[in-house]
Order: structure tokens, then C-alpha cells, then sequence
């Protein structure tokens, strides 16, 4: 879930419209793991051009990794990519990749392959969503979703994974879901169904093919500010107070905090997780939940009537 400007390019929080609490929790963005920790190491990155993508691939990159990233649209790719490179000091590859296409997946796996071998990290972060009332969805809204969002991880999982069990090598693969693909959510009904389907295909591989030295993880990132990514999920800016108010700390999070995260899963620290699946949503979803969360409104005057309406109460 993503959204749009209250933090410009997605570094620098602006706190005049957050709930007070937020001064507690300011974003830390600085890059967590050590230098060097992905030394020698390729991470394979789809949606790798924006957003969270982007973000993910400028950490890998800045510690080490030989980063490839992987989208439909390879002009953007290549500016990623060029930009990235040049901040970090290490090449960073843009494969055009479309994958809705089983045969443009394997196209891309096998450029991936030659140009700089099989990948030690594999994320799926490749992602398309919208609103829409359920009852104006058609068959090809639905399956424009769930073709990018679930069959587009599994095509990529299984053509890399097959290719890394041939070869005896292992790897760490991510998944970027939400934290509604848990709870499920009205209005975003492909996009929640989607993203159940690929923590489901994750968390059975993480059981199959630990044998083959292959872990799987999974982030649940709630409202992330990333640019332009929530113009079709907030299109008129109407929403964003109201889903600020329901983040206990406050704020909306941020792409680098989700980069530290991912580092640190697909790193050798993290070898003993897998199947794991991480809500990192400033506490929006049991905000949501706790029936009776909503009474953080009740005011210190209206505390002391009800407490005395509660102890003149006799009986059950």
C-alpha cells in the first residue's frame, strides 16, 4: 500500500499534518547492515524501477550486491538503474520483463543468468492495484491483478527456483504483500485475493524447498509513501488523514525503513528465518482490529462519568 505527498520524494517526513505522537517514532532511513554484507552476491529485484523497488535496490546495492531490476518498462529501468549505480559505486542491470508473460519471465531469468549468473536474492515486488466497488469489476480487471500480482510471483519463483535446484545453489526470496492480503479488505478485492495467494505460495515453499537451500519471507508493508504510487488507490487525496489517524505512531512509513527490512531477511543474518511473514505498518492493523480502540477519543471528563456509571452498576 503506498500513497502520495505528504513526504516529497519519500526521505524527508513532514510531521505538521501527522497525529502528535509521531515526534515519537521519526523514520531512521540510513542504511542498517554492515558494508560489504552483500559482497559477491546478485539480487534480482522485480518492480525494481520505483517505489519500493527502487528503494529496496539502492540498499543491496550500497552493500555490495550486483543488483538487476526487472519491469515492463525499460526506459525508466535504465535511469533507475544508471542513478543507482552512480550513487553506490556498484552496477546496477535493467532487464525488461513483463511478468504477466511466462515467456517474458523466462526471457528475463535467462539475460539474468548470462549477464551476471544466478541470483543469491530473488524479491517479487512487482505489483498493480486500484479501487473499484467489487460489483464494477470485470474479468479483465480481475485478471490484469492477479496475472501481475500472484502469477507474476510465481512464474518468476518457480523459473528461478528450478534453475537454482538444477544448479545445487541456494537463495533467499522475498515477497512484498500488504496487510489487508491477511485481513482481507472491500474495494481492493483482486489485489487482496492476489496477495493471500503469494504469502500461500510462499510459506509452502519455505517448507518445500528449504531441502534445496532456498528460504522465502514475507513483508506486509502498510501505507508507505512512495511517489505516485497512490493515485489510483487515492486518487483524490481524501483518504490520507483518515488511514494517518488509524497508525498508532502516527506517521505513515517510509521506503527506506521497508529497504532495511528486506536487507536484512535476504542477508546471511536472517539464515534462520524463513516462512516468516512481517506486518511493518506502525501499528495500523491492531489499531483497526481492537474493538475497542476508538476509545483513545473518550476524554478524561467523559472517563470519570462512565466510572461512575460502572461502579453504581449492580449485578451482571
Amino acid at each position: 500500500m503506498t500513497f502520495h505527498p505528504l513526504f516529497g520524494n519519500g526521505t524527508n517526513t513532514l510531521y505538521q499534518s501527522n497525529p502528535p505522537q509521531a515526534r515519537f517514532f521519526p523514520p531512521s532511513e540510513g542504511v542498517m547492515l554492515l558494508p560489504g554484507t552483500y559482497k559477491h552476491k546478485v539480487a534480482f529485484i522485480t518492480g525494481g524501477g520505483t517505489g519500493l523497488g527502487k528503494a529496496m535496490t539502492t540498499t543491496l546495492s550500497s552493500l555490495g550486491a550486483e543488483c538487476v531490476i526487472a519491469s515492463r518498462n525499460l526506459e525508466v529501468l535504465k535511469k533507475t538503474a544508471d542513478e543507482i549505480s552512480q550513487q553506490t559505486g556498484n552496477k546496477v542491470h535493467a532487464v525488461q520483463c513483463n511478468v504477466r508473460d511466462p515467456a517474458s519471465v523466462e526471457a528475463a531469468v535467462n539475460q539474468l543468468v548470462n549477464d551476471v549468473g544466478l541470483p543469491d536474492v530473488v524479491i517479487n515486488n512487482a505489483a498493480g492495484n486500484f479501487i473499484s466497488p467489487s460489483e464494477k469489476l470485470s474479468p479483465n480487471a480481475w485478471r490484469t491483478i492477479t496475472d501481475i500480482v500472484l502469477n507474476g510471483a510465481a512464474y518468476v519463483t518457480l523459473d528461478i527456483g528450478k534453475r537454482l535446484i538444477k544448479a545445487e545453489k541456494g537463495a533467499a526470496f522475498l515477497a512484498i504483500t500488504t496487510i489487508y492480503a491477511e485481513s482481507g479488505s472491500g474495494f481492493v478485492v483482486p489485489s487482496a485475493a492476489a496477495k493471500a495467494g503469494v504469502e500461500k505460495l510462499c510459506t509452502s515453499l519455505a517448507a518445500e524447498w528449504g531441502r534445496y537451500g532456498m528460504r522465502f519471507n514475507i513483508i506486509q508493508p502498510g501505507p508507505i509513501k512512495t511517489k505516485g504510487a497512490f493515485s489510483r488507490l487515492d486518487p483524490i487525496g481524501t483518504f490520507e488523514q483518515v488511514m494517518l489517524e488509524n497508525i498508532a505512531v502516527g506517521r505513515l512509513g517510509t521506503p527506506g525503513e521497508i529497504a532495511n527490512l528486506a536487507a536484512y531477511l535476504c542477508s546471511d543474518y536472517a539464515s534462520w528465518v524463513s516462512g516468516a511473514i512481517i506486518r511493518m505498518d506502525g501499528g495500523e492493523y491492531v489499531s483497526l482490529a481492537g474493538e475497542f480502540n476508538g476509545m483513545k477519543e473518550v476524554t478524561q471528563e467523559q472517563w470519570a462519568i462512565m466510572e461512575a456509571k460502572i461502579r453504581n452498576t449492580k449485578g451482571s
